[in-house]
C-alpha cells in the first residue's frame, strides 16, 4: 500500500551539497533521529495520511451538501451519476485511511512492526466503510437539523444556504458529526486528524468522543471547546469562547476513559465567554448561563446563572477614585 501524498524526492541538482558543513548537519539530524524517538517515524509500516483524510473530508462535503460546493451544477437528471462517483472515490479513502489507521493501531504495541501485513485490518476496514457509508442518510438528516437551528438562531442569517456556505459553526459540526460516527464505529486516530483539521479552520475545537444531540447550533464559533466526554443535549446553543472542560487534568493519563466534561441538558443557551468544567456538573434543561460565568457546579433546570459584580457601594467608591485620581 503507498501514500502518494509523500514528498517526491529532490533532483540530483537540487540535493544538499554532502560536504562538510552541510554533511555534518545531515549526519547530526539523522543521529537525533534515534535520540528523539518520540518525533520520528521510520521503519514502521503503517500510518494514516493526514492530507487523504483531508480529502475524505472535502469530497464527504460534496455528498453531504450536493450542489453547493460542486464545479458543475448538479440537477436532478445528474444526481445518480453525481452521488455514484462521489461515493466511490469516498469510498476507496475511507477504506484505505481506515485499514492505515487499524494497522497503525495494531503495530504500536508489536516489535517488528514493519514485517507485518496488512492483512486482516483490510477486512475490518471494509465492514468499518460499509457501516459508515451507510449512515449518510441519517449524518445528512441531523446536520439539517443543525442548519435550520443555525438559521432559527440568528437574526444576521438571510437564508440556510448562507448558514451552510459560511457559518464556521456549521463547518465544525459537519466534521464533527462524521467523525463522531466513525470513532462510534471503532476507527482509531482518523477521526481525531478530522476534528483538528475542523479546529484548524475554524477555531472551533469539538472532541469526536463528545456526545451531541439534534439541533445545535455555535454563534460566531471562534475559542469554543467541547472536550472529550461532554454530553450536550437537543436545541443547544454556544457562542464564542465557550469552553466546556475538565475540571482538573492533574494525573494526566489516569483520566482516560473517565467522565471528566460537562453534561449540557436540553435547550440550554451559553453566552460569550462562559467556562463549564467537570465531569459531575449537568446544566438543567432550559438554563441560560451569562457571558464570563466561570461554574463548576451543576444548575437546575429553568435557572440563569449570572456574573457576580461588585457591590453597588464598592463600585461607587471605585468610580470617585477614578474621577479624583486616587
Amino acid at each position: 500500500m503507498t501514500d502518494d501524498t509523500r514528498p517526491e524526492k529532490p533532483d540530483a541538482a537540487d540535493a544538499p551539497d554532502t560536504t562538510s558543513p552541510v554533511a555534518d548537519l545531515i549526519a547530526e539530524l539523522v543521529d537525533s533521529y534515534d535520540h528523539e524517538d518520540l518525533l520520528q517515524h521510520i521503519n514502521k509500516a503503517f500510518l494514516p495520511s493526514r492530507e487523504r483524510v483531508i480529502q475524505f473530508i472535502e469530497l464527504l462535503r460534496h455528498l453531504i451538501f450536493p450542489g453547493f460546493f460542486d464545479t458543475e451544477r448538479v440537477t436532478q437528471d445528474n444526481a445518480r451519476e453525481h452521488v455514484r462517483g462521489l461515493l466511490t472515490q469516498v469510498h476507496h479513502l475511507l477504506h484505505d485511511q481506515i485499514t492505515q489507521a487499524l494497522c497503525y493501531e495494531r503495530n504500536i504495541t508489536r516489535e517488528n512492526a514493519a514485517q507485518e501485513q496488512a492483512g486482516g485490518c483490510e477486512d475490518k476496514a471494509k465492514t468499518l466503510t460499509a457501516g459508515f457509508l451507510h449512515q449518510l442518510p441519517q449524518l445528512r438528516h441531523m446536520l439539517g437539523l443543525d442548519v435550520q437551528a443555525a438559521f432559527d438562531g440568528d437574526p444576521a442569517a438571510v437564508s440556510t444556504d448562507e448558514a451552510i456556505f459560511s457559518y464556521p459553526g456549521i463547518d465544525a459540526i459537519f466534521i464533527y458529526r462524521a467523525a463522531h460516527e466513525l470513532l462510534a464505529l471503532g476507527v482509531p486516530l482518523v477521526p481525531r486528524i478530522m476534528t483538528e483539521y475542523a479546529h484548524n479552520q475554524t477555531g472551533i475545537d469539538i472532541h469526536p468522543g463528545a456526545t451531541i444531540g439534534q439541533s445545535f447550533f455555535i454563534d460566531h464559533g471562534t475559542g469554543v471547546v467541547v472536550g472529550e466526554s461532554t454530553t450536550i443535549g437537543d436545541h443547544v446553543k454556544l457562542y464564542q469562547g465557550v469552553t466546556l472542560g475538565a475540571l482538573s487534568t492533574k494525573g494526566g493519563q489516569s483520566w482516560r476513559g473517565m467522565k471528566r466534561h460537562p453534561t449540557l441538558r436540553d435547550h440550554v443557551t451559553v453566552y460569550p465567554n462562559a467556562t463549564i468544567l467537570g465531569g459531575e456538573t449537568v446544566i438543567g434543561e432550559g438554563c441560560v448561563v451569562n457571558g464570563g460565568a466561570f461554574l463548576t457546579h451543576s444548575v437546575e433546570a429553568g435557572h440563569t446563572v449570572r456574573v457576580e459584580h461588585p457591590q453597588p457601594q464598592l463600585r461607587a467608591q471605585r468610580q470617585t477614585k477614578k474621577k479624583t485620581g486616587g
